[in-house]
């Protein structure tokens, strides 16, 4: 539960920050575009620290890294909070991000110290549900945050969730560093990691550019408020914690290739109905097509690390955990990036009927075949990662 909490703030920060910036660019007197190097700064530290983070897993233990990790990202959460220059606030974001980038690969990791591999699915389906919900719940409570308090108190509140989840790991997670074989600490990339890492960065393009323009749509195009546009999407958060559990279940019982296909099924079919031109995207029919899109969504955060951290031996666990996030980082950016450009033309029920089915299509042709690659035994690793 101490690694859940750690990789849920997380998945937090960036949603709630994000909700955050327009009140910024009134504050600063600048403008709304130019407050995205708050989140550039962020993802940029946390994607350069990913890889040298998984590293120092791998050689002084989860909870070591992770304690350095969440005690960084709680500064920079304290400094932000105070400065009053764009310049300054995108450094402690800086400072922030390379606390995500040590906690991240400590927290899956972690995640799973303790459990033989036939276990670890239900364990992860904890982490899952708990790191899927917070992606979705954090425009909400970004959104109650601001109106309430001012952007401020955006981070504000992630000082405490840092330092409580900090507390979690000290008392909870044991100190272990996995022994090194003869042969050194074994290699990281092999045939189910590509897969995993394959699946892992669609997911986040799908999940990332099509939730971000919904959300664009609702309150552009609809006419929904903040809050009112991301209560929408607290559904298919609480679908996806549903699901994620149930994923765990599943792996553990019969593998990683089951789940996985029917998460890419279910969310590329709701999608797919979705898409149909003339389906309304802001009424009751909405939120029943939601259901298997959610429930998809929860199927897939398990089986990808599950599927990963059983190819490989326990002493790169970092390692690997650390491809895992690079891998969502790069998925969420690509999505992130799709949502923009589908959104030049306007937030319009067009444009994301059009998306919708661009997800779909990836999910049934492109998922599904990368999924059907676990279980597959692997001749031989393909490389190594220093």
């Amino acid at each position: 539960m101490a690694c859940t909490a750690a990789a849920a703030l997380l998945q937090l920060d960036g949603t709630v920050i994000a909700v955050a910036l327009p009140s910024v660019a009134r504050d600063m007197h600048v403008s709304n575009s130019s407050t995205a190097v708050v989140l550039s700064a962020y993802f940029l530290a946390d994607g350069l620290l990913l890889f040298p983070g998984g590293r120092l897993v791998d050689r002084l233990g989860a909870r070591r890294v992770a304690l350095i990790g969440l005690l960084l990202f709680a500064l920079g959460a304290a400094l932000g909070a105070v400065v009053s220059d764009l310049t300054l606030l995108s450094l402690t974001r800086l400072l922030q991000g390379a606390g995500a980038g040590l906690v991240s690969p400590a927290a899956l990791a972690g995640a799973v110290s303790g459990f033989p591999p036939e276990r670890r699915g239900s364990a992860l389906g904890i982490w899952g549900a708990s790191a899927g919900l917070s992606n979705l719940l954090g425009p909400l409570l970004g959104g109650v945050l601001t109106v309430a308090f001012g952007w401020r108190a955006d981070w504000w509140a992630l000082v405490p969730l840092a330092l409580g989840a900090a507390w979690a790991v000290w008392v909870h997670v044991p100190s272990i560093v996995h022994d090194v074989g003869e042969n050194g600490p074994g290699r990281v990339l092999n045939g189910t990691v590509v897969a995993a890492a394959g699946v892992a960065a669609l997911t986040f393009v799908v999940m990332i550019g099509t939730f971000y323009l919904a959300e664009q749509y609702l309150q552009k195009g609809v006419g929904y408020s903040a809050l009112g546009a991301s209560a929408v999407l607290v559904v298919v958060a609480f679908l996806v914690g549903a699901g994620a559990p149930i994923a765990g279940s599943l792996v553990d019982s019969r593998g990683e290739r089951l789940p996985t296909m029917l998460g890419f099924l279910g969310l590329g079919v709701g999608m797919g109905l979705l898409a149909i031109p003339g389906v309304s995207l802001h009424n009751v029919l909405t939120l029943v097509l939601l259901l298997p899109v959610g429930l998809g969504l929860g199927m897939l955060f398990v089986p990808v690390s599950r599927a990963a951290l059983n190819s490989v031996p326990e002493s790169v666990h970092g390692r690997a955990s650390s491809v895992l996030s690079a891998a969502r980082l790069i998925g969420a950016a690509v999505g992130a990036g799709l949502a923009g450009v589908a959104l030049s033309g306007g937030a319009t029920a067009s444009s994301v009927h059009l998306t919708l089915a661009v997800g779909a299509v990836l999910c049934l042709l492109v998922g599904i075949p990368l999924a059907a690659r676990f279980g597959v035994q692997d001749a031989a690793p393909i490389e190594s990662v220093a």
